[in-house]
Order: structure tokens, then C-alpha cells, then sequence
């Protein structure tokens, strides 16, 4: 079949095998060009199929010459007319090629929140590994289902009030308002417990009660802070309180886990297009000002480039650069003054007449559909492709 972008607002229902190879072969280039670097040998990613956590797995191996076990959750194609979701084509393309290369890469397909999940990856790792030396907790995932079966969902709203702003319409590129509406306690609740750092902890937890980390070993989590613009809606919003959670459950890991030298860091990062951000109004627009002034500027950074940054200047083998509450941050060029000083002028300026002058909307959109595949100038779409 010829597979073509179905996309309804922020969701995309297809994606192309060749053009998700495409995007996994050009971040590993990337990488290698980069040479190799001090770090981790055996590194579990928790959400390695996509975004930064598939970034991680590239960086890790091609930068660290690390061997590395991935947990994702991905549906394969179901011929002939689904298309397997982009981050199982991601995966079977990086194991190609880094085992072709001669790196151990196996991955685990299944609930990352849960027990059996858990315990399976233990075993790979006892019989494959013996030991890892880093965890990096990278999921992103809608909602958690616990061993009883109770089912929390996130949300992505404010808290105590509304909050009207100016955002991007992604069925037109206009610029129109949106009022993003307070969330109840249950909600906020649930978002915490989806993603918070609950689960981060429980992963900890099992694999130094499993004995399988090595003495030292360090944990990463990802997560975001963002300017003033978007506090109502993210730092102060459902999603921020969660992410206020995943903080403190670095400072519960290095407490808990202190007798054994296990270390944990959140890392903040940039500002990028990803399906969860699309999903949240006034975000889109403030991504695509942002883009402009960082090209601008020269100083725009993907997921590749952020995390091969993280590995190479920001972990430091063991001494990672930290800010005072003890955050590796990688959103230094997003909040230097001089980027949030222009992008809040061009936010003042900006509507629908001249948003392709102030915003990177080319930028956004590639971004948006290089996640599923899509817009990779040296694939050929017009092939028919067979669905595996």
C-alpha cells in the first residue's frame, strides 16, 4: 500500500516504515560523527521508542559504545490496512542496525507500569547483563492501570483558575484565543499518579531489591519547566505538579538509595514538538516562536542534539552540572534571556496575517510529521510499501 499522513489536529493514525528508518538512521549519523565519549556500558530506557528516550538509546550506544534494553509500548502493523505505530518501526530499525554494528540492543514490547513488565526485564538483565550502570526513565504514557486493575488518566489543564491566551489553530496555522479550564482534585490527582515519579520510584526499587544495579549507578528523568508564558497551563498546571513529583522522587531515590551510591537527576529539557505538547493549547504557538529565535540564533536543538549534549558535557562522568536544586539543565538555550526576550516580542506581535514571518512554522510542522515518518526528503512516498 502507498501510506500517506491521515492527521486529525495533533494526531497522526499512520506511519511510514522507510521514513521512520530514515529518522533513526540520521540521528545515529549524527552521533557517531560526534565520536565517542566517556559513560554508561549497560543502560536500561524506560520509553525508548520515541523522542528522548529513543535518543537516549542511540546516544548511549553510538556515543558510549553501551549496550542497551529498551521498554516501549507499540502496536505492530495489522495488515492491510494499519500501519504499525512509529516508535515499533524506530525500534526494528535501531536493533538492525546497532546489532549489525555488533551492540547488544533487545527490547522489551509491554506495560512499563506494570509488575510482569517489571520482573521480565530483571531476568533479561540478570541473564544478558548481570549488571547496568544507568536507568533512564523517559515514559510518556496517557494512563496507568494499576495491579487491581484502577485505571488513572492524565489531564492537561490548569489548576484554581481558567487561563485565556493567544494559540495556534493546527487546522489553519491561525492564531485565535483558548481558554484552558481548572482541573479537579481527582484529575490532578490522577495526572500525578500517570506522571509523577511513583513509578520511577518503583522501578528503583525493584531492580536494587533484584540486585541488578551496579554500585554508583546513576538515573535520569526527563522532564520540563518552560517560561512565564506557559506556567498557568504547565510549571502550575496539572502536568507541572506532576513534574514537582518526579523532582522530589530524584531527592527520595538519592535518600533511599544513598548506602548504595545510586544517584538520581531530573534533566530538564528544551521545548519540542512531540504529540503530547500538540495536544495542549497556547504550547503550539510558543514552540513555534521559539523555533524561529532559536534557528535564529543558531542555537536550536532537536532530541538528538539535546541528549548527545546531555551524555557529553552535562553527566560528566559521574560530576554531572547541575543547578542549585541539583537539576541538570538542557533548557539553557531555550531560557536564556536574550532567546525569552525576543520570543515574548514576538509573541505581543503575532496573528494570523504574519505568524510565517514570526513563527517557524515549516519547522513545526516537519517536526510534527518526522515523528511518524513523514517529510524526509530522501524517502520516496510514492512507493508501495508492504505492510510486515
Amino acid at each position: 500500500m502507498v501510506i500517506e499522513p491521515k492527521v486529525r489536529e495533533f494526531i497522526c493514525t499512520t506511519a511510514h516504515p522507510d521514513g521512520c528508518r530514515e529518522n533513526v538512521m540520521r540521528q545515529i549519523e549524527y552521533t557517531k560523527k560526534l565520536g565517542n565519549t566517556e559513560g554508561p556500558k549497560k543502560v536500561l530506557i524506560i520509553g525508548s521508542s520515541t523522542g528522548y528516550g529513543l535518543a537516549s538509546r542511540i546516544t548511549a550506544t553510538y556515543a558510549c559504545n553501551a549496550s542497551t534494553l529498551g521498554i516501549m509500548f507499540e502496536k505492530p502493523a495489522a495488515p492491510p490496512r494499519r500501519t504499525a505505530t512509529p516508535g515499533w518501526y524506530n525500534t526494528k530499525t535501531f536493533e538492525e542496525i546497532a546489532q549489525a554494528d555488533g551492540y547488544y540492543a533487545k527490547t522489551i514490547n509491554g506495560d512499563a507500569f506494570s509488575e510482569k513488565v517489571k520482573l521480565e526485564t530483571i531476568d533479561i538483565i540478570k541473564k544478558d547483563l548481570g549488571k547496568i550502570d544507568m536507568v533512564i526513565y523517559s515514559l510518556a504514557a496517557p494512563r496507568r492501570t494499576l495491579g487491581d486493575g484502577t485505571v488513572y488518566s492524565s489531564t492537561l489543564k490548569t489548576v484554581e483558575q481558567d487561563f485565556t491566551n493567544k494559540s495556534l489553530n493546527l487546522k489553519d496555522n491561525s492564531i485565535s484565543e483558548a481558554t484552558i479550564h481548572p482541573a479537579s482534585e481527582e484529575e490532578i490527582t490522577a495526572t500525578v499518579k500517570v506522571m509523577g515519579g511513583e513509578d520511577w520510584m518503583d522501578w528503583m526499587k525493584a531492580l536494587s531489591e533484584a540486585d541488578v544495579l551496579e554500585p554508583n549507578a546513576e538515573t535520569v528523568a526527563y522532564s520540563y519547566i518552560g517560561p512565564k508564558l506557559t506556567y498557568p497551563v504547565y510549571y502550575n498546571g496539572t502536568i507541572g505538579i506532576a513534574k514537582k513529583h518526579l523532582y522530589d522522587t530524584s531527592l527520595q531515590i538519592n535518600k533511599d538509595f544513598s548506602h548504595k551510591g545510586i544517584h538520581a537527576y531530573i534533566s530538564v529539557n528544551k521545548a519540542l514538538v512531540t504529540q503530547a505538547s500538540s495536544a495542549i493549547p497556547i504550547v503550539p504557538l510558543y514552540m513555534a516562536i521559539l523555533y524561529k529565535v532559536m534557528k535564529d540564533k543558531n542555537l536550536h536543538e532537536g532530541c538528538i542534539e539535546q541528549i548527545n549534549r546531555l551524555f557529553r558535557e552535562k553527566l560528566n562522568c559521574g560530576c554531572p552540572v547541575v543547578d542549585k536544586e541539583g537539576r541538570i539543565r538542557l533548557d539553557d538555550y531555550e531560557m536564556n534571556e536574550d532567546i525569552q526576550s525576543q520570543v515574548m516580542e514576538y509573541w505581543d506581535q503575532v496573528n494570523s496575517e504574519n505568524i510565517n514571518q514570526l513563527a517557524d512554522m515549516t519547522g513545526y510542522w516537519d517536526d510534527f510529521y518526522h515523528m511518524f515518518g513523514f517529510r524526509f526528503d530522501d524517502v520516496d512516498y510514492t512507493k508501495d510499501v508492504t505492510l510486515e
